[in-house]
């Protein structure tokens, strides 16, 4: 009997959880590309000042050991090693007078650094 290696998309209760602004505006960005990805992974880098840092790059496919998750059409694709680190994390788009982007919220993180664009858990 074969068995298949393709990741399951898992139910609608996710670890790590983007918001509807953070899906309008992936899904925004993704719509401009060519070609269109498959979707997004989120993951967590060694680098920075406190030793770890996230990731988002567009996918054209899951990986072997990633986990995907179905966020209101938009697929994400996370690793086992990243899932550690974000579940219970919340990834937010926001807009303010000092620019936009992407922000984490993770209750994992013990501390950040000056910056804030790395930390440590």
């Amino acid at each position: 009997m074969a068995t298949t290696t393709t990741p399951e998309v898992q139910p609608k209760t996710t670890p790590v959880i983007l918001t509807p602004s953070a899906i309008s505006k992936v899904k925004e960005i993704m719509a401009s590309q060519n070609p269109v990805p498959a979707g997004l992974r989120l993951s967590v880098v060694g680098g920075g000042c406190s030793g770890f840092q996230y990731s988002m790059a567009f996918e054209n496919g899951a990986g072997m050991m990633d986990k995907v998750f179905d966020m209101e059409g938009l697929k994400v694709y996370v690793d086992a090693t990243s899932l550690m680190y974000l579940t219970g994390a919340r990834v937010d788009y926001v807009e303010t007078l000092e620019g936009a982007g992407f922000k984490f919220e993770n209750p994992n993180v013990k501390s950040t650094c000056g910056c804030g664009s790395s930390f440590n858990v």
